[in-house]
């Protein structure tokens, strides 16, 4: 009995229970709707109520600074504070049910592309082309299954929950001080430039990864054990290690570039806002409102640059398991990597 069969055996009443049910489509975003259907539009929805009460706080805290600093009543402050409060603790429910959403989206996806790999074993063929395919397919479903389902969950509400907020933070900064907005968005437009472009450079290691990895599983497989009698497999583990450290090395600069590039932001604004303040054209409640603003933009930037990365990768993965799902017996060196990576 080949090892993927007795590694599915426990499950192959689920499987033909999905078998009619799942089908791979081409693309990544098919997959997305297909998988959460409907459930796409809830977590739309619970986007726009979170950035929605994610920004209301920012005026409520100039008031709060200028109440205090301009004499105003303790009343007041402490009824912007309760109010604070409030909103603070309605950011976070919204949030947290987001969140376990989100996640019981992307493992249902998960559990589909798993189930997907039985229906894609083949039934028959030769000897060493099973024993490629069960590699594969056993790699898929230990392994890439997993961070694929997993984007299924955030691929829309995380992109519309970063991009609301950083509209509605921008249109808010831009009301209150133009000038000063202006110096925010500036340092965002240089990495509109440097992240794809590195992004890029990652996502031709992630395949050439994957394809090493599958190599791997196919031989452990047709040997009947992880053994390594000529070197190949401690080879191909070298060459992962080395590609690991290089997108490692790439993330890490691309992060160390985008905090620099917040920190001179914060300078700018200290810099412009106290000219501001010091000649009476601005409050002190707005330079406080404006470097609140600057970090409710920035958290929503890095984790839409992050979104941006796993959307890039998980389109590299998908073509990868798309392509073995469809064909079967395909071997990982067979795969055209540099296909998928130009598609996406």
């Amino acid at each position: 009995m080949s090892v993927l069969k007795t590694y599915c055996s426990p499950t192959a009443a689920i499987s033909r229970q999905f078998s009619k049910e799942i089908i791979l489509p081409r693309k990544l975003y098919g997959f997305v709707f297909r998988s959460s259907g409907w459930h796409q539009l809830v977590t739309a929805i619970l986007s726009v109520m979170l950035f929605t009460a994610g920004t209301i706080p920012l005026e409520i805290q100039r008031r709060i600074v200028n109440a205090a600093t301009e004499n105003g009543s303790y009343r007041t402050i402490a009824f912007l504070v309760l109010l604070y409060i409030l909103l603070a603790l309605t950011e976070g429910t919204v949030k947290l049910v987001l969140k376990i959403y989100s996640s019981w989206i992307g493992e249902a996806a998960v559990r589909r592309l798993r189930l997907q790999m039985f229906q894609a074993a083949p039934a028959s063929g030769t000897s060493s082309s099973m024993m490629a395919s069960e590699g594969v397919q056993l790699s898929i479903i230990l392994a890439e299954a997993e961070p694929v389902g997993g984007f299924v969950g955030t691929s829309i509400s995380e992109p519309l929950l970063q991009i609301g907020i950083l509209t509605a933070v921008c249109s808010y900064l831009v009301y209150l001080q133009p000038m000063m907005t202006i110096i925010v968005i500036t340092i965002f437009l240089p990495q509109s430039g440097f992240v794809p472009i590195m992004q890029a450079a990652i996502n031709r290691r992630v395949g050439k990864k994957i394809s090493i990895m599958r190599n791997v599983s196919e031989d452990i497989v047709e040997m009947g054990r992880a053994i390594d009698t000529n070197g190949l497999q401690a080879s191909r583990i070298g060459d992962v290690f080395r590609i690991n450290m290089s997108i490692y090395k790439i993330k890490f600069t691309m992060n160390f570039m985008m905090n620099m590039m917040t920190q001179i932001g914060y300078a700018g604004i200290f810099a412009t806002g106290g000219y501001l303040v010091v000649t009476g054209k601005t409050e002190i409640g707005t330079v406080v409102a404006f470097i609140s603003g600057l970090s409710k933009i920035n958290d929503p930037w890095g984790d839409l640059v992050n979104w941006y990365r796993d959307l890039r990768v998980t389109q590299v993965k998908y073509g990868l398991i798309y392509n073995s799902a469809q064909i079967g017996t395909v071997s990982a060196g067979e795969l055209p990597l540099e296909a998928h990576s130009s598609k996406t």
